[in-house]
C-alpha cells in the first residue's frame, strides 16, 4: 500500500540493527510486550530517523536543482552574445521539458523495480523490473512502475526518491545544450528534451542504479561489487557527454570555427565572468549532488565524500592551470574554471569509496585530462564544442568510473548491489571491481552514442536540426526564442 501522507513511514522496524548499540529484532519483540510505553518511544525513534534522511535526501536535491542556474551561467558566457538569449533558454526550457518527459514514463523506466529505498523507508511499490534470463542468469532491463507518479507511486518515500532522481536526469539532458549551442533549432531541441529524459538517460540509469544488469555483474558474474557509480560519473556525466559528441557530429560546427585547411579558429565566449559565476554554482550544488547520494543524513560518510568532492575541484582547476601556464605562457583561466568541473565530474563516482590523497590525484588527473580532450576534440576529430562538454563531462565520467576501479580503498560500500564486504579497486586488491567498472563505461559509449546519433539523424530528417545560415550569422535570440539578451547592444549595431 501507498503512504502519500507519510504518517505510517518510519517506525521502529527502522531503528533496529540500523545503528551501534541498537536492539535486534529478538531484544526488541521481548521489550515491546513487556514495556509498551518503550516500544512507543522506539516507533518515534525510527520515524524521525526517516524524517531526517528524507530532509536530507530533499534538501541536497535543492542544491542540485540549483545547479541548472550554473549551467545556465557557464553555457552562456562561453558563447557569443549574440546568442545568449537562446542558449539560456535551452537551459531553462530543458528543466520543465525533462522534468515532464520523466515524470510521463523516464522515472518509471529507471526506478521502477529498485526493490525500494531502505534509508527513506520503503517505497516497496517500486519492485517490478522487466528482465531477461541468459544462461540461467537474469539482467534487468528496465522498470515497470510509477508512471505518471500514479496508483501505487502516490507514494510520500517515491516522490521524494523523484525529485532527487529527477534533478540529476536533468543534469545529464542540459550537457549537450552546450555542445550543440549557437547553431541549434528550438523546436529539435524540444523534441531531444523528451527522448533523452524519458527513454536514453532512464534506461542506462536503470542499469546501473535501478537493480538492472551492471549493477548485478556482482553477483551474476564475480566482478567486484558489480558496477559502481556513487553519485553519477557515467549515469548522468558520461550519458550527457556522449549524448554531446552525438549531437556536434550531425549538427557539424558552427560556421566560420574552421578554416578550408581544417585549422580550428578562436570564437571566444562574451563573458567570461559569467561564466566563472557559473562555475561557482556548480561547485556548490555538487555538494548536494554527491554527499546527497547517500540518501541518508545519518551517514556520516558524508563528510568525506563532500571533502573528497571540493578536493577534487580544486586539484581539477589547479593543474589544467598549470598545463595551459606551461604549455602556452599563460594560465587560461576559462581551461581552469572547466577543470574545476572536470575534477568534480570525476570524483562523482568514486568520491565515496576513496582517500583525500586520491581524491587530490583524480582531480590532478581530471584537470590535465580535460585540456588534452578539448584540444583533440577541437584540432584531430574536428568537433565544434563551444563549452567544452564532451571533455567535461564525457572524458572524464569515463574517467571517474574506472577511478573507482583503481582507487576504491575498502573502507566503505559493504553490502552495495548484494555482495558482501566492502568495495575495493585494483590497487587495493580487487581487479575483478576495475573489470566491472570498465565494462559500464564501454556498455554507456555504445548504447549512447549509437542511440542519441541514429535518433539525431532520423530527428534532422523530420524537425531540422540547424537553423538557416543566415539565422546563425545574424544570432538565434529574436529568430528562435523571441527575445535579445542584450537589446541595447543590437539597436546600436543597427544604427551604424
Amino acid at each position: 500500500m501507498s503512504d502519500p501522507s507519510g504518517a505510517t513511514i518510519g517506525t521502529a522496524a527502522d531503528v533496529i540493527g540500523a545503528t551501534a548499540g541498537a536492539p535486534t529484532k529478538e531484544e526488541f519483540d521481548t521489550l515491546s510486550q513487556s514495556e509498551p510505553l518503550a516500544a512507543k518511544v522506539a516507533d518515534v525513534v525510527g520515524h524521525n530517523r526517516i524524517a531526517i534522511n528524507m530532509v536530507w535526501t530533499l534538501l541536497c536535491g535543492f542544491l542540485v536543482m540549483f545547479m541548472q542556474a550554473g549551467f545556465a551561467l557557464a553555457e552562456t558566457g562561453f558563447t557569443r552574445a549574440k546568442n545568449a538569449g537562446h542558449t539560456m533558454a535551452m537551459n531553462m526550457m530543458i528543466y520543465g521539458i525533462g522534468m515532464l518527459g520523466y515524470w510521463i514514463c523516464g522515472f518509471a523506466l529507471q526506478m521502477g523495480g529498485v526493490g525500494g529505498v531502505l534509508s527513506l523507508g520503503g517505497a516497496g511499490a517500486l519492485a517490478n523490473e522487466f528482465t531477461v534470463t541468459i544462461a540461467g542468469k537474469e539482467f534487468g532491463l528496465f522498470g515497470t512502475t510509477g508512471f505518471f507518479l500514479s496508483g501505487d507511486a502516490y507514494d510520500a518515500v517515491i516522490f521524494s526518491v523523484f525529485l532527487f532522481q529527477m534533478v540529476f536526469m536533468d543534469t545529464t539532458a542540459t550537457i549537450p545544450t552546450g555542445s550543440m549551442a549557437e547553431r541549434w533549432t528550438f523546436k529539435s531541441f524540444v523534441v531531444y528534451g523528451f527522448f533523452i529524459s524519458m527513454f536514453v538517460y532512464p534506461l542506462f540509469a536503470n542499469w546501473v542504479w535501478g537493480g538492472g544488469w551492471l549493477s548485478a555483474l556482482g553477483k551474476n558474474f564475480a566482478l567486484g561489487h558489480g558496477m559502481a557509480d556513487f553519485a553519477g560519473s557515467s549515469v548522468v556525466h558520461m550519458t550527457g557527454g556522449v549524448a554531446a559528441a552525438a549531437g556536434a557530429i550531425v549538427l557539424g560546427p558552427r560556421l566560420g570555427k574552421f578554416k578550408s585547411d581544417g585549422t580550428p579558429v578562436a570564437m571566444p565566449g562574451h563573458d567570461i565572468p559569467m561564466a566563472i559565476a557559473g562555475c561557482f554554482i556548480l561547485a556548490f550544488g555538487w555538494f548536494g549532488f554527491n554527499a546527497g547520494s547517500t540518501l541518508a543524513g545519518g551517514d556520516l560518510r558524508i563528510g568525506v565524500i563532500a571533502t573528497n568532492t571540493m578536493l577534487a575541484s580544486a586539484s581539477g582547476a589547479f593543474f589544467s592551470m598549470m598545463y595551459m601556464w606551461m604549455r602556452y605562457g599563460k594560465p587560461d583561466v576559462s581551461m581552469a574554471a572547466n577543470g574545476l568541473l572536470a575534477g568534480l565530474v570525476a570524483i562523482t563516482a568514486p568520491c565515496a569509496f576513496v582517500n583525500s590523497v586520491a581524491a587530490v590525484g583524480i582531480g590532478a588527473v581530471a584537470g590535465v585530462l580535460l585540456c588534452i580532450s578539448v584540444l583533440f576534440v577541437e584540432q584531430t576529430l574536428k568537433i565544434d564544442d563551444p563549452v567544452g562538454a564532451i571533455s567535461v563531462h564525457g572524458v572524464n565520467g569515463a574517467w571517474g568510473v574506472l577511478a573507482l576501479g583503481l582507487f576504491a580503498d575498502g573502507t566503505y560500500g559493504d553490502g552495495l548491489n548484494g555482495v558482501e564486504g566492502t568495495v575495493k579497486g585494483l590497487f587495493y586488491g580487487d581487479a575483478s571491481q576495475f573489470m566491472a567498472q570498465l565494462t559500464g563505461v564501454v556498455t554507456n559509449i555504445v548504447f549512447v552514442f549509437v542511440v542519441m546519433y541514429v535518433f539525431f539523424k532520423l530527428l534532422d530528417k523530420v524537425v531540422p536540426l540547424r537553423v538557416d545560415p543566415e539565422l546563425e550569422l545574424e544570432g538565434l535570440d529574436q529568430a528562435e526564442v523571441a527575445v535579445s539578451a542584450y537589446p541595447d547592444f543590437n539597436l546600436k549595431k543597427a544604427m551604424k
